[in-house]
């Protein structure tokens, strides 16, 4: 497991952590998502990783089965055949990475928490009554790490895995078509064997709690979004004598996302195999 020694430091160091999110619990159907046995984690055989606890010097975008995704705070096995999305911030710098698979949509994302765990417990709780008041369908099953949260939409089925770490928290949300991501399918089976690969840089910056840590994307993917969007700006500037009208956004997934040239995407393992869709939101916390 990851991070055993400083995690237990400190739990030593912070032992009333858990007390506050016993009173969060909510009557009704919310109480399932606090139950106890949701967050018994079973023997994971693997990660994800903290990268200060690997050993010193080795090049972590070299996986167990295959070559990670350096993309800054987290380091992402890609599945073969699988498709990048890179989301971008209004700013323009990246937001998200996705990974498009054959069955759906998988994405790795890592956030700063406090030294204890405890704060995927929190999230999910979050996560289920903002799904819930979006009128999807929500329930809590138990995972390899604990609880999972599982939301029927009309526009997808979501699945949100959390982890804690020591000063981190990694978040997996699987998207993918109705019916297609229940726990027995090939989609969440590849979801959790990236999970289990997957590496954490947390850094030694003092972030609050809650906080997206920041993704960086390798310098040859990042080149060529660049090119991309310069291609499509000159050809939207040559066009728009001749048609006036709509101007079509960057080649992308929703939520502005830009398809990155599968052509030059970083060596795949050979290990995963996955599948396409979309997933309707992305919830922040």
């Amino acid at each position: 497991m990851f991070g055993r020694r400083k995690k237990k430091e400190a739990e030593d160091d912070r032992p009333g952590f858990f007390e506050d999110a016993e009173t969060d619990a909510e009557a009704g159907d919310a109480d399932a998502d606090y139950e106890d046995d949701y967050d018994a984690v079973t023997e994971v055989d693997g990660g994800p990783y903290d990268a200060d606890d690997l050993e010193s010097g080795a090049d972590l975008t070299v996986g167990e089965v295959g070559t990670r995704l350096d993309l800054g705070s987290v380091l992402v096995p890609m599945p073969q055949g699988a498709q990048l999305q890179v989301e971008m911030a209004p700013d323009g710098s990246p937001q998200a990475v996705h990974l498009v698979t054959q069955h759906g949509r998988i994405t790795v994302a890592a956030y700063a928490a406090p030294k204890s765990p405890g704060q995927w417990r929190e999230v999910a709780g979050d996560l289920a009554e903002s799904l819930r008041n979006d009128n999807a369908t929500v329930s809590v099953e138990s995972g390899p790490w604990g609880r999972e949260v599982f939301a029927v939409t009309p526009n997808a089925d979501l699945r949100f895995i959390g982890v804690d770490g020591y000063r981190w928290m990694v978040r997996c949300v699987v998207a993918g078509p109705s019916g297609g991501n229940t726990a027995d399918t090939e989609l969440v089976a590849t979801a959790r064997a990236i999970l289990r690969d997957t590496v954490v840089k947390r850094g030694n910056e003092p972030n609050p709690v809650r906080t997206p840590l920041p993704v960086v994307l390798p310098e040859a993917l990042a080149q060529q979004l660049a090119a991309a969007h310069q291609q499509q700006l000159a050809q939207q500037q040559g066009a728009a004598p001749q048609q006036p009208a709509p101007q079509q956004p960057a080649p992308a997934g929703p939520q502005g996302e830009q398809q990155a040239p599968p052509a030059e995407a970083p060596p795949q393992p050979q290990q995963r195999r996955g599948e396409s869709g979309s997933a309707m939101q992305q919830l922040g916390r």
